[in-house]
């Protein structure tokens, strides 16, 4: 083989790796292939694509990487349920890996979310989600360890997230609030006051969840938010290096 064919080849397979990816895809988009199906075996669904079995090995792991498709040992490859938090389970490692600029941008997109949530949990939060997030706050009011206070805060906000009602948004909010986990540790450690802001900010999103108040609940989350990205972008522009800046 000569070189220009050697280059060409894994471009080539690659390109078969992907269609069938997409092909698989789209037997699940129309209702094909079913959430919990047992897919066909590699060789009869490769027949039935018209590609070779290597190139649908390479697609049923990526899938299966992705969260699309599991191998249950013994017994064959299933359609997932297609939950959103397995899918989006790669969005959360991309998130956890960001620094610099991009950890920025993350929070910028957090911000949006949250106070998106936010806003829908208002109207639909149940009273037992209400005081579940109660619970949280003063549990957050009740000490000083940074550790206990920002494990109440993400499971505070994790409960406003699902009482929005929307599970992908839900998700992903997930995602960006694991992440940014050591960047708050980080931020409670280093600047003075920060954990008495936090309960007073967290305390304006409750309230505002008490009076249903969707747009009060939309302002007093971006604010929330906006804080720790306004502080992320301060130490990134001051110290490019910091363990802040790059959320480690």
């Amino acid at each position: 083989m000569n070189q220009a064919a050697q280059s060409a080849a894994p471009a080539q397979k690659g390109t078969v790796t992907q269609r069938a990816i997409e092909q698989i895809k789209a037997m699940i988009a129309e209702g094909l292939l079913e959430p919990g199906q047992r897919l066909p075996t590699e060789r009869d669904l490769a027949a039935q694509l018209g590609i070779s079995r290597s190139s649908m090995r390479e697609a049923i792991r990526a899938l299966t990487v992705l969260g699309v498709l599991e191998a249950r040992h013994g017994s064959g490859i299933y359609v997932t349920q297609l939950e959103a938090g397995d899918l989006l389970e790669t969005f959360g490692v991309v998130a956890d890996l960001s620094r610099g600029p991009r950890l920025v941008e993350l929070l910028e997109v957090r911000r949006v979310l949250e106070s998106t949530a936010t806003g829908l949990a208002a109207a639909r939060i149940t009273p037992a989600q209400l005081a579940e997030v109660a619970d949280h706050l003063a549990a957050m009011n009740a000490t000083d360890d940074p550790e206990e206070i920002l494990s109440h805060d993400l499971a505070f906000h994790r409960t406003i997230a699902l009482a929005a009602g929307n599970d992908t948004m839900a998700a992903i909010l997930e995602g960006l609030s694991s992440h940014t986990f050591r960047a708050r540790v980080w931020r409670g450690y280093q600047e003075e006051g920060a954990f008495e802001r936090t309960r007073r900010e967290h305390d304006r999103i409750h309230r505002a969840l008490v009076a249903r108040d969707p747009e009060a609940a939309r302002a007093a989350a971006a604010a929330h938010v906006g804080e720790v990205e306004a502080w992320l972008r301060g130490q990134y522009e001051q110290q490019p290096n910091s363990p802040a800046a790059s959320g480690s």
